[in-house]
C-alpha cells in the first residue's frame, strides 16, 4: 500500500502482524500498577471498542500483556510501517488543505528525532501524549483525510469522537486533553484514568500538535539566560550556567546557553537521550566522571569558552561537588520533569537509572520516598551555592513546588502573596515583567512545503518586518526587539531545525500580525508554500499557571483559569484552524490550564482577515488580564493597543495610595 492508502485505511479490517519491541528506541518507563481486577477488565473493554468483534479473541491476551508489562495499552501492533515524519503538505491525502496541515503537524510531533517516547506516542515531558494508543492515531488520520471544510473533528483526550457538521470559518479540529472534574485531578487520578484509556496528559504543544522539537524552547531559554545574566549584571562570557534535563523540551538548555555565550553544564541520567542530543549537536561534550567534570568546567571558564557539557549522571551530585570544590555557579536552574515526579520525571540520586525505573513500577511508595530525599539534598546544595552568590530560578517544572512538598528548605522566611518560595519562578522576575506583560511571547511557524529554502525566505521576511518595526518602537520594548532580530539573524547558523522546517521568535501582537500578513502575501505570490502559524501554550494569554506563566500576577487571581478558557473560546470563533485546551501542561496535572491554536495561511484574503482578528485577540486577552492585575508593563501595552484599535476598550485599574490604605 502507498502512504496515502495506509492513511485512508484507518484501523485495518485485517490485523497487521504483531510488532517487535525495538529496544534501541527510547521507551516510556513502565507505569505503576493502579487498576484493580474489575478496572483492568474495563480497560480491555475500552481498548477493544476500536476493533471489530472477530478480532477480540486475538487482541485480548495481547492488550492484557501490554497493560501488565507497561501499565498502559499502547496497541503496538497497529504502529504504522511508514516513516513517521512531516512530509510536504501535498503528499497527504484529503479534501481539505487545513486538514492536511494538521496531519503534517501530528506526524512531526511523533517524528523519532522529535518525540521523547515515539512508540508510546509521547512527545516530551515523560507523559506529554499526542494520542493514548495507535488506534486513535490511525482513526484520526483517516478522519482528517476524509474531512471537508464544512466539518469539524472533535478530539476527546486523544480519542477522535468524530466528524461533525460545522462551516468553513469554524475550526477544523477542537482538542481537549485531561479536562477533569476538579476533585479528580490528582496525580493518581491521571494514572488511573489514563490506564483505563479515558483521558491523557497532553502537556502543552504535544497534545495540540504544535511541538517543533527543542527549538520551541531554545529561544525562550536563550532570552531567559540572557536576561538572567543582565539581572545579576554579568556577561555570559566566562560565566557558568548549571541545570539538568536533556529529554524533551529541557534538551534545549545547552543549545540556548551556547547561543547566549556562556559555559553550560547540564546533567542527565538517561544515556539514550544524552547520546541523541550529542548527535544532534545540542551538546558539545559528554562527561561521566565528576573529577573530570570539575577540571573541564574550570578550564572552560578560564578560557572563556562557549561550550555545553552534558554530565551523564545525577544533578544532585553536580550541585554537591561544585560546592565542595568551590566552583562558582553564576546562574542555576533545573528542568527535570517534576510535574511528573513519580513516573520518570525525576530520578533520585540514591538509585541508578535502571534501579529507579524498576522501583517506580514495582515499589512506588519507596520510590516516592527516594525522590523526596533527593529533592531535599538538591535544595540543600543549591542553598549553599546561593549563599555564595548564585542566582537560582525555578524553570517552571514544579521544582520548588515538589521540593516544598518533600520538606526541603525552599520556603521564603518572610512570605508574601506570590512569593512563598526562597527563589523566584523565571516568569516572576524575568519573562513575566520583561516579555509577557508587554505582549511578547513564543510565536512560531512551520513551512508545510518542508523545503529548507522556504524557511530561509520566512526568516528573511520576519527579520525585515522586525527591523522596520524597531525604527518606531517605544523605548520600553527596544530590548525585546533587538534580542529577537539578533535571534532570527542567527537562526540558520545555529541549526535549530529538528523535524519540520519550523521557526520560533518572541513577538507582540503587532509583530505577529505583520509577520503573518507578510507571509500570506508571499504565499499569494507563489514565493513560498502554505504556512502553519502557532505558538507555545507558554505565552502571554494561553496559560493560567500560578507557579509559572501567571506567577507574576499579584492580585490574588493567579489560581483562576478564566484567561486560558477565554483564550481558546475566542480563538475558535476568530479564525483558528484548530484549537486546544489542556489540564496539566508543564507543571503538573491539576496545577495548570493551558490552551493553544494552529492557523493555516494559504495566501487568501480570508486567511488575512482571520490572522488579523485572531492574533490580535490571542495576545491582548492576556495583556488585559495582566493589566487588571496592576502590572505596569501590561498597563502600558494595553493602552498602546487601544490607541491602535478603536474597537478595543479595556477596563484600566486604579491604584490605591498605600498610605491611605
Amino acid at each position: 500500500m502507498t502512504f496515502q492508502e495506509q492513511i485512508l485505511e484507518g484501523i485495518p479490517s485485517v490485523l497487521p502482524q504483531p510488532k517487535v519491541y525495538e529496544t534501541q528506541i527510547n521507551h516510556a518507563p513502565k507505569r505503576k500498577e493502579i487498576l484493580n481486577e474489575e478496572e483492568k477488565k474495563l480497560a480491555l473493554k475500552n481498548a477493544l471498542r476500536y476493533f471489530e468483534p472477530q478480532h477480540h479473541a486475538t487482541l485480548i491476551p495481547e492488550f492484557k500483556e501490554e497493560l501488565e508489562k507497561y501499565g498502559r495499552i499502547y496497541m503496538y501492533r497497529l504502529r504504522p510501517d511508514y516513516e513517521m515524519k512531516a512530509r510536504n503538505i501535498n503528499e497527504y491525502p484529503g479534501k481539505c488543505t487545513q486538514a492536511k496541515a494538521i496531519m503534517l503537524m501530528i506526524q512531526n510531533n511523533l517524528d523519532y528525532a522529535v518525540a521523547q517516547h515515539p512508540h508510546e506516542l509521547i512527545t516530551y515531558g515523560g507523559n506529554g501524549a499526542v494520542f493514548q494508543n495507535w488506534a486513535q492515531y490511525r482513526l484520526t488520520m483517516k478522519y482528517l483525510a476524509e474531512m471537508t471544510d464544512e466539518q469539524t473533528l472533535v478530539m476527546y483526550s486523544g480519542h477522535p469522537m468524530g466528524l461533525f457538521p460545522s462551516h468553513k470559518e469554524a475550526p477544523r479540529v477542537v482538542v481537549t486533553n485531561g479536562m477533569m472534574i476538579p476533585n479528580y485531578s490528582k496525580p493518581d487520578d491521571w494514572e488511573k484514568f489514563n490506564a483505563l484509556g479515558v483521558t491523557q496528559y497532553g502537556q502543552m504543544t504535544a497534545g495540540s500538535y504544535m511541538y517543533i522539537g527543542p527549538q520551541g524552547i531554545v529561544h525562550g531559554t536563550t532570552i531567559t539566560v540572557l536576561n538572567g545574566f543582565r539581572k545579576i549584571k554579568r556577561t555570559p562570557s566566562g560565566s557558568l550556567f548549571v541545570t539538568s534535563g536533556l529529554g524533551g523540551m529541557s534538551g534545549a538548555q545547552p543549545k540556548a546557553g551556547t547561543i547566549a555565550g556562556c559555559v553550560t553544564v547540564c546533567a542527565e541520567v538517561n544515556p539514550k537521550i544524552t547520546k541523541i542530543r550529542h548527535e544532534q549537536g545540542w551538546i558539545h561534550e559528554i562527561i561521566e566522571d565528576l573529577d573530570q567534570l570539575v577540571t573541564r568546567t574550570r578550564q572552560a571558564l578560564a578560557n572563556k569558552e562557549v561550550v555545553s557539557i552534558a554530565y551523564l549522571g545525577n544533578i544532585v551530585d553536580v550541585w554537591e561537588r561544585f560546592d565542595q570544590d568551590n566552583l562558582h555557579i553564576d546562574l542555576g536552574s533545573d528542568q527535570t520533569s517534576l510535574h511528573n515526579p513519580w513516573a520518570g520525571g525525576y530520578y533520585p540520586v540514591s538509585l541508578s537509572f535502571e534501579e529507579a525505573n524498576k522501583m517506580m513500577a514495582e515499589n512506588p511508595a519507596q520510590f516516592k520516598e527516594e525522590v523526596q530525599k533527593s529533592l531535599r539534598r538538591q535544595a540543600a546544595a543549591i542553598n549553599k551555592h546561593t549563599a555564595k552568590g548564585t542566582y537560582f530560578f525555578d524553570y517552571g517544572n514544579a521544582f520548588l513546588l515538589e521540593a516544598s512538598r518533600a520538606g526541603a528548605d525552599v520556603m521564603n522566611p518572610n512570605p508574601t502573596l506570590g512569593r512563598e518560595f526562597k527563589y523566584p519562578s523565571y516568569v516572576q522576575d524575568i519573562m513575566g515583567p520583561m516579555c509577557f506583560d508587554y505582549g511578547f511571547g513564543p510565536f512560531r511557524w512551520v513551512c508545510t512545503s518542508n523545503n529548507p529554502e522556504d524557511l530561509q525566505k520566512t526568516d528573511a521576511i520576519a527579520c525585515a518586518v522586525l527591523e522596520e518595526m524597531k525604527k518606531n518602537s517605544p523605548e520600553e520594548i527596544q530590548q525585546q526587539m533587538a534580542d529577537n532580530i539578533q535571534w532570527i539573524k542567527g537562526a540558520q547558523q545555529n541549526k535549530l531545525v529538528v523535524g519540520s522546517q519550523a521557526r520560533i521568535l518572541y513577538a507582540d501582537a503587532e509583530g505577529r500580525i505583520k509577520i503573518a500578513e507578510a507571509f500570506n502575501q508571499a504565499i499569494a505570490k507563489g514565493e513560498i508554500g502554505p504556512i502553519v502559524l502557532g505558538r507555545d501554550h507558554h505565552d502571554v494569554s494561553g496559560t493560567d499557571s500560578p507557579y509559572r506563566e501567571t506567577s507574576n500576577i499579584y492580585d490574588g487571581s493567579r489560581f483562576t483559569a478564566d484567561m486560558a478558557i477565554h483564550n481558546v473560546i475566542g480563538d475558535s470563533f476568530r479564525g483558528a484552524t484548530w484549537v486546544s485546551i489542556h489540564n496539566g501542561g508543564g507543571v503538573g496535572w491539576g496545577e495548570v490550564i493551558n490552551g493553544g491554536f494552529g492557523m493555516l495561511l494559504d495566501g487568501s484574503t480570508e486567511a488575512s482577515k482571520r490572522l488579523q482578528s485572531m492574533l490580535f485577540w490571542d495576545v491582548n486577552n492576556g495583556i488585559a488580564r495582566r493589566s487588571w492585575a496592576r502590572n505596569e508593563g501590561a498597563v502600558f501595552a494595553i493602552k498602546r493597543a487601544m490607541e491602535t484599535q478603536p474597537l478595543l476598550k479595556v477596563t484600566i485599574p486604579n491604584t490605591v495610595d498605600e498610605t491611605i490604605l
